[in-house]
């Protein structure tokens, strides 16, 4: 959905690291194209303004840190400016506690509330949920139908109108699990019975969060409804779901920060492990292709036992099909490639599409295609001449054209993969290391 932010912004920092003298006019283009960029993402214009002056003034004004270039020193301010317009990082604990899910009919928030579900259980805790929604037909059929896939309990009744009761109910039915998830009705707009209803709710429940799930389409209107619910019964943290649809999506997330409420994750996919947390510092490292190794490894050490996902060989670009091999396994447990690819810092480098296009079918006739080849063949790729391609062919049942899109595949993600080498005049890596961001860039 932000791809096109986040090649803007791309484009914005290259064309200023590729300028040999960084003047009051490089600032004055440098703020231009960040200015386009974020009004095209429906950004608020105040809020673009705001963060304009702010870079053109630190980058005019404030004293060269020790050993950094004014060009690196710009681009370090652009950095921690947008960091900035994204708002706080939200604390996500991983002990006994109990939220309440928040937000209008439509906005994802029953599916947010089993994928919640998903990565505290992820995390080792016992969890459950309610679900207290009488409001949307088929809501706890839903809801129930997505936690008994990943055998987590859940409370409800669709016979019961009092959704007080259900909550009641609900806290004594799951009183033995760790993490109690509650999800709230919703209505197509902001009414007055909603607004009681989930502060009468918020009162039973005494929640540790409460958090507010908004669609990202629904743009700049999203900070009219997370003010409304966070004076209903003080919201501590949203969701922004539907990321990965065509909504700009830049409109939701400077709203909600510009009501002081911290994103806590976001929803970019619709199976159940779609739901990533969301750390500003990560975010715009990603959106400026910078990567978020930080991410990434938490989300290999998510999926993986035993240690096959091996990231050091990904950020050398360096692998044989054997690696390959085990890397696809990996990448395909961990969610789409695009996702887990822009976690890595490449600087800014495009990455032809069809990289991505690897769906678990072709993942599949890849295996048998490679469990036809030799070890010194998937030790050494350059041995695949025409004879061996036939024989490999003719193995796996498999056409010649199929086993040479499994090398075009192979080449493309090792081109790909080489530059993270990166180096020359302009690094991201050496850049990433002066930005004070810690362990969550590089």
């Amino acid at each position: 959905m932000l791809d096109s932010l986040s090649n803007s912004l791309k484009d914005a920092v290259k064309k200023l690291a590729g300028k040999a003298v960084v003047d009051r006019a490089a600032v004055d283009e440098l703020v231009r194209d960040l200015q386009r960029a974020l009004i095209q993402a429906d950004v608020n214009v105040k809020l673009v303004m705001g963060l304009s002056q702010s870079i053109k003034k630190r980058a005019l004004e404030e004293e060269l840190p020790k050993g950094m270039g004014v060009r690196d020193h710009v681009l370090r301010i652009v950095y921690q400016e947008l960091v900035s317009l994204m708002g706080p990082e939200a604390e996500v604990s991983l002990k006994p506690q109990t939220i309440l899910m928040a937000g209008l009919q439509g906005s994802g928030k029953t599916t947010t509330t089993a994928k919640l579900c998903r990565y505290f259980q992820r995390k080792g805790l016992k969890v459950g949920a309610i679900c207290c929604d009488n409001f949307r037909p088929g809501a706890f059929t839903q809801l129930q139908t997505l936690c008994q896939r990943i055998n987590v309990p859940i409370y409800g009744d669709p016979k019961e109108k009092d959704a007080l009761r259900i909550v009641k109910n609900g806290l004594t039915a799951l009183r033995d699990v760790e993490v109690i998830i509650v999800d709230t009705a919703g209505r197509h707009a902001l009414e007055d019975d909603l607004i009681e209803e989930i502060m009468q709710i918020n009162a039973i429940v005494k929640p540790s969060h409460r958090w507010l799930v908004i669609d990202a389409a629904l743009g700049q209107a999203a900070r009219d409804q997370a003010r409304r619910f966070h004076e209903a019964i003080g919201i501590d943290g949203v969701v922004i779901t539907k990321m990965d649809g065509t909504a700009k999506g830049g409109g939701a997330l400077s709203a909600v920060a510009e009501t002081n409420s911290s994103i806590v994750f976001i929803g970019s996919g619709e199976t159940i492990d779609d739901l990533e947390r969301f750390e500003p510092n990560g975010f715009i490292s990603r959106m400026l292709g910078m990567g978020d190794l930080k991410a990434l490894v938490e989300r290999a050490e998510d999926v993986m036992e035993g240690g096959d996902l091996d990231v050091n060989a990904m950020l050398k670009g360096k692998f044989t099909l054997k690696d390959m091999y085990k890397q696809l396994e990996a990448l395909n447990k961990m969610g789409p490639l695009k996702q887990v690819l822009s976690m890595l810092p490449l600087g800014g480098m495009n990455v032809p599409n069809e990289v991505y296009d690897v769906t678990s079918v072709k993942m599949e006739r890849y295996r048998i295609m490679m469990d036809s080849m030799t070890d010194d063949e998937m030790d050494d790729p350059s041995l695949l001449g025409t004879s061996r391609i036939h024989r490999i062919a003719m193995g796996s049942g498999s056409s010649v054209d199929d086993v040479r899109e499994l090398i075009k595949y192979y080449k493309m993600m090792q081109r790909a993969l080489k530059g993270f080498k990166g180096g020359g005049r302009f690094s991201m890596n050496r850049m990433m290391k002066q930005f004070g961001g810690g362990d969550k860039l590089v």
